[in-house]
């Protein structure tokens, strides 16, 4: 009887697999890459064309020795890694170091682990696709080119094992961008004003906001503009002018891609985009259910697209039909476009059955992968769903030439919402008096409740809205969100305070040498640009060496100008009058993890070290001694007084020695002007340094 062999990546698919193929297979695993660039050296022979030197990855050979047993033994042999780039390229890879016979291997692929999916995917062999392993080369040479040339001249200029990568760096780019945002966003006041009316035959009071006159939306913009309105509706007649009654859609939700799923969980489970990722894999892979043994429950994890199949979309929507009745069951599977770029080569992230419920499967799953699940087939379930209807209803209300709007939204048919609400879903207004309504009513003022406001800066990027971000700008693709977060986060460039991103002193260094000496590195349309070209050389439209032919050039005389820059010069550390107690002499300034020390310039004899208070010439306004750079237990930067915790003076701004004019409290730096620091005064100052 003829013998097959199967391999996949993970160890973890193996028992899966195994339990849906008879006893004349042997499925193994890879434990995912065999064969890599070497650690020690570039690993690309430019002077030949920009080939790759591949060489085993240390700690590969047993398992490669082992496989070489089992393909001896075998008459075909089926490479089952991953359908996307990275697991073609590792199909190729196992291909060149188990030196298969190209008449002996196929290649397979399955968006799903499940009995059916898999031996479908075995009566459709194909040959490895040489244009999805050739754009892997080629986006993990332009990596390499970037990580070892670029890398070294951080560790020059400022600290050993400090990266720099193509993804990575636009990445902090945009974290250390939205910082200036917010240090440079200066608050303007605004007023809202609610007038509560008294309704003739109803108990209860109704609020209506302010709007303008009849023609055009007005923003109260100070104190005295608000006083100028009070003055006219004070003793006007309020009267409805207008009842609008109108009918509103909320649309199903598409289901989940890489991006979507890592905001959601992040949203709604807390979850980081590594743990989203992690929990995902295991749900892929195969989890033990009860009764049914090991079987994937999700499809594949790592898309950009949002296509469900015919079968799985049929299938939905009869399940949708019987349990929640025909009504609610979408009329057509069809998703509707992002309108970009995408790889279609997989589905969007489904349950491999949706009758496998959250409910019935929650005594085979951890808590967190219940939770994910859950999440993916509401989600998934939704899609499948006719819309939400709303009966709305919108009154103007009349006060002398101003208007006041008070409106309500009632849920007419709850459609996919029965299923699925998302984490961040704006709370319907409800109103309800606003039903009992006619241009009949009589309408009394009971009082007007006028509030304060100010316009808050943009939000810090949390790893949801970075994701959101990237994927938006075309940068990185599903399998690189996770880990070029948590390369930032490792490399202690970006801190993670609650939900929020904040850039440390080491990565604004960081940031500020690649944006002064590879601007395009660090350009967003740049690295957008280049997976264009990489999507190209996948669809074959492109030769992958002609990608790293025009970009090395480049990068190499960039390289040069700042190895010369350097040389000119020479990078010494710091001396500070600082004098070291256990040796006597002055320490010098060093970069950490966590950005500048003080240490002893006579390591290894003396260890000594101690942090390093970096004054900025100004007297805290508390107490009068010097205010210094300090950081958060995390790495974030702000101004406190050196005499803390005595003076408990602190800043996230850079204070000033400039007084306010108007209120003679301390001012602070908001890009180039100067604010007073009290929100209540406002002053605004340009700086004219």
């Amino acid at each position: 009887m003829a013998h097959y062999l199967v391999i996949v990546e993970s160890p973890a698919k193996v028992k899966t697999i195994k339990k849906f193929l008879g006893s004349n297979y042997t499925v193994a695993a890879s434990q995912g890459h065999v064969r890599d660039l070497p650690k020690s050296q570039l690993g690309i022979d430019i002077e030949h064309d920009y080939e790759p030197k591949y060489i085993t990855i240390r700690g590969k050979g047993d398992i490669l020795a082992a496989l070489r047993k089992e393909v001896k033994k075998s008459d075909k042999v089926y490479l089952a890694t991953d359908p996307d780039r990275e697991g073609e390229a590792i199909s190729w890879h196992l291909a060149a170091a188990l030196k298969l016979d190209a008449k002996k291997m196929r290649r397979i692929t399955f968006n799903e682990i499940t009995k059916n999916a898999v031996k479908a995917s075995l009566k459709a062999p194909r040959d490895i696709d040489m244009d999805l392993v050739d754009a892997q080369q080629a986006r993990r040479v332009l990596d390499r080119m970037v990580g070892y040339m670029i890398s070294p001249l951080l560790w020059v200029k400022v600290k050993r094992g400090l990266s720099a990568g193509r993804v990575q760096s636009v990445a902090l780019r945009l974290v250390a961008d939205r910082e200036d945002e917010i240090n440079a966003f200066i608050p303007e006041e605004y007023w809202t004003l609610d007038a509560v009316l008294k309704v003739k035959g109803e108990r209860r009071p109704l609020t209506a906001k302010f709007y303008g006159t009849d023609k055009k939306k007005i923003t109260i913009h100070t104190k005295e503009e608000l006083d100028e309105i009070l003055s006219e509706v004070q003793n006007a007649e309020f009267k409805i002018t207008d009842i609008k009654k109108s009918e509103r859609i909320r649309r199903a939700p598409l289901p989940f891609t890489t991006s979507t799923l890592q905001q959601e969980a992040a949203k709604a489970l807390n979850f980081g985009t590594q743990k989203t990722m992690r929990i995902a894999q295991q749900l892929y892979e195969g989890v033990d259910i009860k009764g049914n043994g090991t079987v994937g429950v999700i499809t594949y994890l790592r898309t950009d697209s949002t296509r469900i199949s015919e079968e799985a979309d049929a299938s939905a929507r009869e399940y949708i039909a019987s349990v929640y009745g025909k009504e609610y069951a979408a009329e057509s599977g069809e998703a509707k476009s992002s309108g970009k770029k995408i790889q279609d080569a997989h589905e969007a992230i489904r349950p491999t059955d949706i009758s496998r419920t959250p409910a019935a499967l929650k005594e085979s799953l951890t808590r967190d992968q219940f939770r994910l699940y859950q999440l993916i087939w509401k989600r998934f379930t939704a899609s499948r769903m006719q819309p939400a209807r709303y009966e709305t209803v919108s009154v103007n209300i009349g006060a002398g030439q101003y208007c006041f709007t008070v409106s309500t939204a009632k849920v007419a048919f709850d459609g996919f919402r029965s299923v699925y609400t998302e984490a961040d879903e704006e709370k319907e207004e409800s109103n309800v008096l606003v039903g009992n309504l006619s241009m009949d009513s009589v309408l009394t003022r009971e009082e007007f409740d006028p509030k304060q406001h100010y316009t808050q800066p943009p939000a810090h990027y949390t790893e949801a809205s970075l994701v959101k971000a990237l994927e938006e700008l075309g940068i990185g693709r599903p399998s690189t969100y996770a880990p070029t977060i948590a390369i930032i986060l490792g490399r202690r460039y970006v801190t993670k305070e609650a939900k929020n991103l904040y850039l440390t002193e080491i990565g604004e260094v960081v940031n500020n040498m690649m944006k002064q000496s590879f601007p395009s590195i660090v350009d967003v349309n740049f690295t957008a640009n280049m997976e264009g070209l990489l999507d190209m050389v996948e669809e074959g439209k492109v030769e992958w060496k002609e990608v790293i032919r025009n970009f090395y050039p480049d990068l190499e005389e960039a390289v040069k100008k700042a190895e010369e820059e350097l040389e000119t010069v020479k990078i010494e550390d710091e001396v500070t009058d600082v004098i070291c107690e256990e040796c006597g002499r002055n320490m010098v300034i060093k970069y950490g993890p966590h950005g500048k020390f003080l240490a002893c310039p006579g390591f290894p004899e003396c260890r000594n070290t101690k942090p390093y208070l970096e004054k900025i010439g100004v007297p805290c306004p508390i107490c009068g001694k010097e205010i210094v750079i300090r950081k958060t237990k995390k790495g974030r930067k702000y101004y406190g007084c050196e005499n803390n915790p005595e003076c408990e003076f602190m800043s996230w701004q850079k204070p000033s020695k400039e007084k306010c004019p108007e209120c003679g409290g301390y001012m602070v730096e908001k890009g180039n002007r100067l604010v007073c620091a009290d929100k209540e005064c406002g002053y605004v100052k340009k700086n004219e340094e």
